[in-house]
């Protein structure tokens, strides 16, 4: 096969799990810009093994390498990431927009909705890495437990049990957050 099949072959499978790849990458590294890059990181090192995936699940193959670059980064870095009340605040009034005119919400259903993704989101941001890793997979990604489990690389039971505790710890910390 030659580069310009490859290429075309990648963009085929890969490119329509962009989406998902970002969000993954947004909730782990908490940071639109640093998503960012991490998702051109992993579709780089996806691109260049390309060769090694057998056609199995496109869109799990994709989010563990988003994960593992992740991980693998921070293993590098040595240091966490940080997210400011600003970035929060611009992406929050993007969404306000997209919600009042994609969901055709007069502006007092946008309010509500806009104030609740933020709690949800605020709270999302308090769970553990791991509990959050679960929950964006699962509710933002809907991704199986067995694709979770492949993604995370832990056992299946671990990713309900995980699954499990974080939806009581959102609860939790949405109630005392009312």
């Amino acid at each position: 096969m030659d580069e310009n099949d490859k290429t075309r072959e990648f963009e085929a499978i890969a490119m329509p799990h962009l989406d998902a790849a970002y969000n993954l990458a947004r909730w782990l590294t908490r940071n639109d810009h640093q998503a960012e890059d991490l998702v051109q990181n992993a579709f780089l090192r996806a691109f260049r093994f390309f060769d090694g995936f057998r056609g199995d699940d496109a869109r799990a193959w994709l989010l563990t390498i988003v994960r593992n670059t992740y991980f693998s980064s921070l293993r590098e870095e040595r240091h966490d990431h940080v997210q400011f009340d600003e970035e929060l605040l611009g992406a929050e009034e993007g969404e306000e927009g997209e919600l009042s005119v994609a969901g055709g919400m007069n502006p007092e259903e946008a309010m509500m909705a806009r104030d609740t993704q933020r709690e949800v989101h605020q709270a999302l941001e308090k769970l553990p890495p791991a509990f959050r890793e679960v929950i964006v997979l699962k509710e933002m990604n809907d991704l199986s437990y067995k694709e979770i489990a492949e993604i995370t690389g832990v056992p299946l039971g671990t990713v309900m049990s995980r699954l499990a505790r974080a939806r009581k710890q959102l609860g939790e910390i949405l109630k005392g957050g009312r």
